[in-house]
């Protein structure tokens, strides 16, 4: 069997104030990109593959990847427009004879082994697994104007987090679908429902948080100071 990692780390993210791109803002005195990377190269992977912002794939190997010693073994590829464009490059650059793939937000640094295992392993049995906890608030529907239409059962709903995790030749064709059609999704596994694939959750853990603001990084601060 053999197991594709991909981490994307194009993102611009605005929400978080600064200048620099959240993949690269210091936690614990190393970017983000680099604890998220530690981590997620636990698992085995035949090979990994980051999709850097373009122009940023030098600065990934030399200042992120050379650190970790795992210059040699991941491979930079640069992003497109959007989220979904950059996993399309990464999954084009994959081996053709890849059986699984996992992609995995590159400003999630708290992924854990067990996670990334049993997503492997659900993806083996089911064709799709995406790993998500349980909502824990009350969620309401709205229309346009703000107003409630509707108050959906909790036990129903799951916050979605990655890894994703696929049979390649199932991601593969979702991802040409979407790019044929001009859908864009929110999500890989959105990719993959509306093609009427089955899509079983793994469930992840409520540390697994993906950092997009400054209250974020300073809860990643805390998270690692306690482990």
């Amino acid at each position: 069997m053999r197991v594709a990692g991909i981490v994307a780390a194009a993102g611009r993210g605005k929400r978080m104030g600064h200048s620099i791109n959240k993949q690269y803002l210091l936690l614990a005195g190393r970017p983000v990109l680099a604890h998220t990377l530690e981590q997620f190269s636990r698992y085995p992977f035949d090979e990994i593959i980051l999709v850097a912002a373009p122009g940023e794939e030098q600065y990934c190997k030399n200042e992120i990847l050379d650190p970790l010693g795992l210059k040699e073994k991941v491979k930079v590829v640069p992003g497109g427009k959007e989220r979904q464009d950059s996993i399309f490059n990464a999954l084009k650059c994959a081996a053709s004879q890849t059986d699984v793939v996992v992609v995995h937000d590159g400003v999630r640094p708290f992924i854990s082994l067990q996670i990334l295992e049993d997503s492997i392993k659900t993806a083996l049995r089911y064709g799709a697994a995406v790993t998500a906890v349980p909502v824990k608030d009350t969620i309401k529907i709205t229309n346009d104007e703000d107003f409630v239409v509707d108050t959906p059962s909790r036990h129903l709903l799951w916050a979605a987090q990655t890894p994703q995790t696929f049979r390649y030749d199932i991601i593969c064709e979702a991802y040409q679908k979407a790019f044929e059609t001009g859908f864009q999704g929110t999500d890989d596994a959105s990719l993959v429902e509306r093609l009427g694939f089955p899509v079983k959750i793994n469930r992840g853990s409520y540390n697994n948080f993906k950092i997009t603001t400054p209250e974020d990084l300073h809860l990643a601060e805390l998270l690692l100071k306690q482990n």
